[in-house]
């Protein structure tokens, strides 16, 4: 890695501009002198990097996977200075346990109940009277033992309980919000830059070291347990230290069990940027260099599962979590599960489903201990292994055939052009799938969702002068439609805004994490009728993605997405306070491609905002990105052809071929110019070829681009930017039309 401070003050400097005010990251910025690494020199890696991958050095080749389980530990103690490096800072060795006091101790319902103080001894050179301390708990069930021990934080005390009533020892310990005496370590330990959850995963490891001197505790059969933050640090803990038998992350989100590179803003998620922005001291701030760069991260998170194999690890998450996603999960487990199968220990790492949102119940602590049992060895419960999405571990599906030969964008003549647009459909049908029958129409049909539905998934809230109604459409689906109580009113019709979301798993069109104002809000306060509806696989509708595949062995995620969309224009389209010659689609990341297929085959759509839209379908014209080739193989957006068939080379149509067939209809291109997925030449690329199609419609200045300074996500300022050029456009078409 280069040390030209130059380039590298350029890129903080870019990095101030691009990400929102964090004053401790300034501070410490301001405080240690330290500068982003030089981006271009670190490897850029758009999958997830191979935790089995050993470093050959440049002149050896670069990588080679392992071969032997012998090599194994070797790697694992290199992955983990890359964590210590970039993500959870430097912790000292352990230190001598001084002394245990008792502080209290009770008899109850047949366990002893026993409070105690750890005197831990100082760093060397530090004065005597600086050692540490730290409060422990112990529920120590009646009889001989030894038990497992059910270790967990302070704050999880009803965890433990249910854990003694299974035959556990439970244990707790003060490293958690409720009840935490970690702050003080950084003092007593100095010269280590340890975050605040590697401070708290360090002090479970203490525990252990006194669980050695309790007769009645297994040492061999620890188990750390930890839900949301806690679930980092249980993860966390479990790479520091391999005397914990099996780990439990809950619920652990970004920083946890949430690969970067699958799981942040640009998915409406908690991503690097804003995990780090609102928790600032959890992780180390140098994790923060790579918020809107996640493809230059040396690590990711799966590689910090796979640094408890081939320990037991059990992950959890909800369905419809903010914190985390379904399809992150998904993706983590199986990058992390190659490490378990490499070491012959697959059957080790375990995947949980719950239903709703963050919280748990003494439901979901009762399956984590039967869990326990089956990997301790005490029972045997049923734990399968269920995906809720296609695995890209699946045999290739079949196609609909080899795709026809690629359509040129010519910009020879308009009748010219007619017919290869005419091509350009064809293709997209061919290449969605054989589409199932479909009936259309809505009529009759209710789904409205029980009142719990909508506060489980972020919309249930009444905003002051802006009306939601439900409004059925397509296959039993419901959309929400949100208005201005002033646009209803009779012979009023308003332009509407169909709002395609990207893969946003647990709130759908709603973003787990922003700042300002929710799009559908905003969009309704500018006068527009906003229509928001859930993708299949995200939001209400996440099961329904589970065995679509099997279903629809012949057509695509993609498609029936397209299929979605196209009623939702139909359905906004009759609604009675819209206008039906002005419906606009706006798309981001995923609901941008799912947009200019819309656009592409339905004349009704007046014309579209896409924000953050790949420029191609075409991996390999986009080496080192995440494009939609990545996800119709690993998740089923586009049939995967049969072996033999081809490659994404041979597609009959790209992004620009879509973008022309929406000619001459208004079109805006929001694309950051920082976008490891989208890169902005390739875009602007795109673009410009589409434009020469507008241009045979006299209609050039109709395709729009703006590419603001920012990473991709679709934060308030990018949203004003949508709604302002839509608002301008409108108002340029009521112009027109008088």
């Amino acid at each position: 890695m280069t040390d030209d401070r130059a380039v590298r003050s350029a890129y903080l400097a870019q990095l101030r501009r691009l990400l929102p005010p964090c004053e401790p990251w300034e501070r410490w910025l301001q405080d240690s002198g330290e500068l982003p690494p030089d981006y271009d020199a670190l490897p850029a890696c758009a999958e997830l990097p191979d935790p089995l991958a050993r470093e050959l050095g440049a002149a050896a080749g670069g990588h080679a996977r392992l071969g032997e389980t012998a090599e194994w530990p070797a790697r694992r103690e290199a992955l983990l200075r890359l964590f210590q490096r970039w993500v959870l800072g430097t912790v000292p060795p352990a230190p001598a346990l001084l002394h245990a006091t008792t502080l209290a101790e009770q008899r109850r319902e047949g366990a002893i109940l026993r409070e105690v103080q750890l005197a831990l001894a100082p760093a060397a050179g530090t004065p005597p009277d600086q050692q540490a301390t730290l409060w422990v708990e112990l529920m120590i069930p009646a009889g001989p033992g030894p038990f497992p021990v059910f270790m967990t934080q302070h704050n999880h005390r009803g965890w433990a309980l249910i854990a003694v009533r299974r035959g556990y020892i439970g244990c707790l310990y003060a490293g958690s919000d409720s009840r935490d005496e970690t702050d003080g370590l950084a003092a007593r330990f100095p010269g280590y830059d340890w975050s605040r959850l590697t401070r708290r995963a360090w002090a479970a490891s203490r525990c252990v070291d006194y669980l050695a001197t309790v007769p009645e505790a297994d040492g061999s059969r620890i188990v750390l347990a930890g839900h949301s933050r806690n679930g980092k640090q249980a993860l966390i803990a479990s790479a520091l230290d391999e005397r914990f038998a099996a780990v439990i992350s809950s619920s652990s989100g970004a920083g946890g069990s949430m690969a970067a590179r699958f799981h942040n803003e640009r998915q409406l998620a908690e991503g690097i940027e804003s995990l780090t922005r609102t928790f600032p001291d959890w992780l180390h701030p140098r994790l923060r260099f790579f918020a809107g760069r996640e493809d230059r991260l040396p690590v990711d998170f799966h590689q910090l599962v796979a640094l408890s194999a081939p320990r037991s690890c059990l992950l959890s998450t909800a369905l419809n979590d903010s914190v985390e996603s379904t399809w992150g999960t998904q993706r983590t487990y199986d990058a992390a599960r190659d490490v378990y199968r490499f070491l012959d220990a697959e059957e080790r790492l375990s995947l949980i489903w719950r239903s709703g949102g963050h919280e748990t119940a003494a439901t979901v602590i009762e399956r984590y201990l039967d869990w326990c049992d089956t990997q301790l060895g005490r029972a045997r419960y049923a734990l399968p292994l269920r995906y809720v999405y296609p695995s890209r571990r699946a045999e290739p599906r079949a196609g609909a055939g080899p795709p026809a030969a690629a359509v040129a964008v010519s910009g020879g003549d308009l009748a010219a052009w007619e017919h290869q647009r005419r091509a350009v459909r064809a293709g997209v049908l061919r290449l969605l799938g054989d589409a199932p029958p479909g009936a259309g129409g809505a009529e009759g049909q209710r789904s409205r969702p029980r009142p719990h539905v909508p506060a489980l998934l972020g919309r249930g809230t009444a905003v002051e002068g802006i009306e939601r109604d439900d409004v059925p459409f397509g296959e039993y689906l419901d959309g929400d439609v949100y208005v201005a109580a002033r646009l209803r009113e009779p012979g009023h019709r308003a332009p509407a805004v169909i709002w395609v979301h990207p893969l946003s798993c647990p709130l759908g069109y709603v973003a787990s994490y922003r700042r300002g104002d929710h799009l559908h809000h905003a969009l309704a306060r500018a006068g527009f009728v906003a229509f928001c509806y859930d993708q299949i696989g995200c939001g209400r509708r996440i099961e329904e993605a589970e065995l679509f595949a099997a279903r629809h062995p012949h057509w695509s995620l993609l498609g029936k997405m397209v299929r979605d969309c196209r009623a939702a224009v139909a359905a906004a389209c009759a609604l009675p306070y819209v206008d039906p010659s002005r419906v606009w689609l706006l798309g981001y990341d995923l609901g941008a491609l799912v947009a200019l297929h819309a656009a592409a085959l339905d004349e009704r759509v007046h014309g579209l905002v896409l924000a953050a839209a790949p420029p191609s379908l075409r991996g390999g014209a986009l080496p080192h990105t995440g494009t939609p080739p990545h996800l119709a193989r690993d998740y089923h957006l586009l049939p995967q052809p049969a072996a033999g068939a081809g490659d994404d080379q041979d597609l009959p149509y790209d992004v620009p071929h879509l973008l022309a067939s929406v000619a001459p209809r208004p079109a805006l291109v929001l694309s950051p110019q920082l976008d490891w997925q989208a890169p902005i030449e390739r875009v602007t690329a795109a673009v410009a070829t589409a434009r020469a199609v507008y241009a045979l419609y006299g209609a050039a200045g109709d395709l729009q681009q703006l590419s603001p300074e920012a990473f991709a996500h679709f934060g308030p300022e990018h949203q004003a930017l949508a709604i302002g050029w839509l608002q301008q456009r409108s108002a340029a078409d009521l112009s027109a039309a008088s």
